[in-house]
């Protein structure tokens, strides 16, 4: 290295110095003309007339033309010296920030990577890295003959806490129990956090099972028990355990995260604290388990598929957009709700293919409708880890390049919470999106966390007030108002505001008169299928608005009226 860095410096002082050089020429051939200028002058005033008998007697006799005539190599030698010295210099000076940037650009790749796997807030491992780590810890334990315990950890009624405390001592709460978990744990053990109010355990080369794990969280027990102290106030949290252990309760990391939660859900009805896994504990749901794999068969066999529900504005009744929903149908649980089997996604990491083929679905189906003349805009909900998925970026940008389709036609919905587990992270990927002009919608607008001056900073497009509201605001004037004020809420903030849940027509009028946005729900159409979008525009005389980017050519725009 030292010896690649001297070549540098040498080649680039050559480079520096042969540069300086030419001008020390150029200074020098000028003070050569200066000094014949000045000898023809001087010949003239001593001869009377300019030749070069007379230029040589003044030279052999005028002693100021000699010290004259020397200052040109004493400056040329001079020059090449200082003009080597200040070239070398040079050369080291862009060397040196040259690394100091390569420096810069290493630490911002670890920063951005780090980021990427760890959690923004506590510094633990997320679960992705925590997912890894567990199948990295299943083989060494399989390779060797042991077992590892995984013990998932849930803090009782912490939303309710987190309500009642500022976000900045929830924050504190949360990196107080990260700082103890990760006292309890050995350098070979991983604490991670995989929830908003979860952590996880992985404990490498456990003894005897059953008495290893309880030894284990009793002494989480025993950790928690002690207050915490937030901005000087004392608060007792507490937590419930789920338990598994490798191989006796699984052989694979989906497995045994997914046992933990049913054991630890256990022990929050039970109230005892902590639970190993027990068969007897998915009496309340056996599927649960077996669901996952299924899952992840049915995507990979075509099974799921998309249906797409409208959304209509109101000062105009032209299409707002559709948004994409996933369906899959169960050979034995017929309809499976996607309220069962996204949580369960997000819990077993099939998330992000889950998501990747719901992007890659929806803008294969813009391009097909757009080759009939129709151009609407279309919703994909993506969850917290879709957030934290640096691939999303590049899948979704590569597929819209694929396929020539306007960013502005896609409208991503999130949640206010997934945004929440990662703020950070969330943020950033949320405004990269938002750059190359694919919209963001909140998602379940006024059921999560809300901070209105970070709601204000975050480039959204707009919010959709949640259906719990919606839905029986007619006969409900709590809901009513609430409703208004997040209408008048998202007008303030610039922002568009849609309403989900519709049902009936009197909805529908109250949402006009409190001069909502759009509207989303059976009152309009059940979700269907996308060959039927266009027959439903037909039926019910809706067009497609004109939108107010270019989305797409003059002679799209006169064939999108449906």
């Amino acid at each position: 290295m030292v010896q690649d860095t001297k070549h540098i410096l040498q080649g680039n002082a050559k480079v520096l110095k042969a540069d300086v050089s030419r001008y020390a020429v150029y200074g020098v051939v000028i003070a050569f003309g200066a000094i014949f200028i000045a000898t023809l002058l001087l010949s003239h005033y001593e001869t009377g007339s300019v030749s070069l008998s007379g230029a040589i007697a003044v030279q052999k006799s005028n002693v100021a033309l000699w010290i004259l005539d020397a200052m040109p190599f004493v400056f040329a030698l001079w020059g090449q010296y200082v003009g080597s010295m200040i070239a070398y210099e040079a050369s080291a000076l862009v060397i040196d920030q040259t690394n100091e940037l390569r420096a810069q650009a290493t630490a911002l790749r670890k920063e951005a990577a780090h980021g990427v796997t760890h959690d923004t807030l506590t510094g633990l491992p997320n679960r992705t890295l925590v997912m890894d780590r567990l199948n990295q810890a299943i083989a060494a334990a399989h390779e060797k003959d042991q077992m590892l315990s995984v013990i998932l950890i849930d803090l009782d009624r912490f939303s309710e806490l987190n309500n009642a405390l500022s976000r900045h001592q929830g924050d504190q709460a949360l990196n107080q129990v990260a700082a103890r978990l990760r006292g309890l744990a050995r350098d070979t053990d991983t604490v991670g956090r995989v929830g908003a109010d979860e952590f996880v355990l992985i404990v490498s080369r456990t003894s005897t099972s059953e008495l290893d794990s309880h030894r284990i969280a009793a002494s989480i027990v025993e950790a928690l028990k002690t207050p915490f102290l937030l901005d000087g106030v004392k608060v007792d949290i507490q937590a419930s355990m789920g338990i598994t252990v490798f191989p006796t309760h699984g052989g694979d990391a989906d497995s045994l995260l997914q046992r933990a939660e049913v054991a630890m859900y256990a022990a929050k009805r039970d109230k005892t604290g902590f639970a190993v896994y027990n068969k007897k504990h998915e009496k309340n749901n056996p599927r649960k388990i077996t669901l996952a794999g299924e899952l992840r068969e049915s995507l990979e066999s075509g099974v799921l598929y998309l249906q797409y529900q409208p959304k209509m504005t109101l000062n105009n009744m032209t299409l707002e957009g559709v948004e994409a929903l996933l369906r899959w149908p169960h050979p034995e649980h017929t309809l499976i709700s996607p309220a069962e089997f996204i949580p369960l996604a997000e819990r077993t990491g099939l998330i992000r293919p889950v998501t990747s083929w719901v992007i890659d679905q929806s803008l294969e189906q813009l391009s097909r409708w757009g080759k009939k003349g129709f151009f609407p805009s279309v919703s994909i909900n993506i969850s917290a880890q879709d957030l934290n998925n640096e691939e999303l970026f590049d899948h979704l940008t590569g597929l819209l390049a694929s396929y020539g389709i306007d960013p502005n036609r896609i409208v991503l919905e999130i949640t206010e919470t997934s945004i929440m587990l990662n703020e950070e992270h969330a943020t950033n990927m949320l405004r990269r999106l938002s750059d190359i002009g694919v919209r963001i919608s909140i998602d379940d607008f006024g059921t999560g966390y809300s901070s209105l001056a970070h709601l204000s900073e975050l480039p959204i497009y707009e919010i959709k007030i949640d259906r719990s509201f919606v839905q029986d605001m007619d006969t409900n004037p709590k809901h009513a108002k609430i409703v208004r004020a997040i209408i008048d809420l998202g007008h303030n903030l610039g922002l568009n505001v849609i309403a989900e849940g519709v049902s009936k027509r009197e909805i529908k009028d109250e949402l006009q008169t409190m001069r909502c946005d759009a509207i989303q729900g059976f009152y309009l159409s059940v979700p269907i299928s996308p060959e039927e979008i266009p027959n439903w525009l037909k039926q019910n005389k809706v067009r497609l608005p004109y939108l107010p980017v270019d989305v797409y050519s003059e002679n799209e725009k006169k064939r999108s009226i449906v």
